[in-house]
């Protein structure tokens, strides 16, 4: 019975794994052939050799380029608004006292209950109020906002577990609060900062639905916008939109495996228990 478990536990567990890699696989497949094959079989090999064309014509387009660096502006001014702002906000909650504080601190966790999604419509009112249609911060601030609850929480955890002697040393020592915060919190925590800016990166390079609502003009697209260009009035060269959505994929993917250690690190805040 304990090996049948064993067994079942595993193939459940692959079972998973493979419904989550599906899109990426049939994805990955269909960049290298022709649409005719990937829409005759989606998860088939190529028969009629590698068609790296594909790639080529998307990285030779002007196109991919601009909307790369439209994703890259929004995804970097993003992550560092949310590390600076939730960093700042954490703090206030973490190692402050003042009146109201578990009711403010209530009242920002509840954001976390309602996504971007969930609120588009009076999200799309207020950008639309601001004047911010067809701007870059009509897709940045949104992103922030949402981010924000979190990210505090995250990081609050991390400042909290921060020994209070060694705040009063600092402060015996001649240490400001805004030193203390900049030289000696932030670099104990920087498992939790990777974290929050591990999570901000993938949500705000993935981003589509603000993008696609916010940003009339298509020299503003970002990349996951850009596909749509790939859609013609008749047609839809599906072997491309599959190379492009690989593209797509590639950045998010590296730099979580290259943050991966620090997400679970600062997830779970080993670095600083104990």
């Amino acid at each position: 019975m304990k090996l049948f478990r064993t067994l079942l536990t595993y193939a459940g567990i692959g079972f998973l794994l493979l419904l989550m890699i599906a899109p990426v696989l049939s994805a990955v497949l269909g960049s290298v052939r022709t649409t005719g094959e990937f829409l005759a079989a989606p998860f088939g090999l190529p028969s009629e050799g590698l068609r790296w064309e594909n790639y080529t014509s998307i990285l030779s387009s002007a196109a991919f380029w601009r909307a790369l660096g439209n994703s890259v502006l929004i995804t970097l001014a993003v992550t560092i608004l949310v590390v600076l702002l939730s960093s700042m906000l954490a703090f206030v909650f973490a190692r402050m006292e003042f009146r109201g504080k578990g009711v403010w601190f209530n009242i920002l966790s509840i954001g976390m209950l309602f996504p971007l999604v969930v609120a588009i419509l009076p999200v799309f009112i207020q950008i639309r109020e601001l004047k911010l249609i067809n701007s870059y911060w009509g897709v940045i601030l949104p992103i922030v906002t949402f981010s924000l609850p979190g990210s505090t929480i995250i990081l609050r955890g991390f400042f909290r577990s921060i020994p209070r002697e060694l705040e009063d040393a600092a402060y015996i020592d001649g240490c400001t609060t805004v030193r203390f915060f900049w030289h000696i919190l932030l670099p104990l925590a920087r498992p939790g900062l990777a974290a929050v800016a591990t999570i901000t990166v993938v949500a705000a390079w993935n981003d589509y639905l603000l993008a696609l609502l916010v940003l009339n003009d298509a020299e503003k697209w970002p990349l996951p916008l850009g596909i749509m260009q790939f859609q013609g009035q008749y047609g839809t060269d599906w072997a491309k939109v599959m190379a492009f959505v690989t593209l797509l994929i590639i950045p998010a993917v590296a730099f979580y495996i290259f943050t991966e250690k620090y997400l679970i690190t600062g997830l779970t805040g080993g670095e600083l228990k104990g």
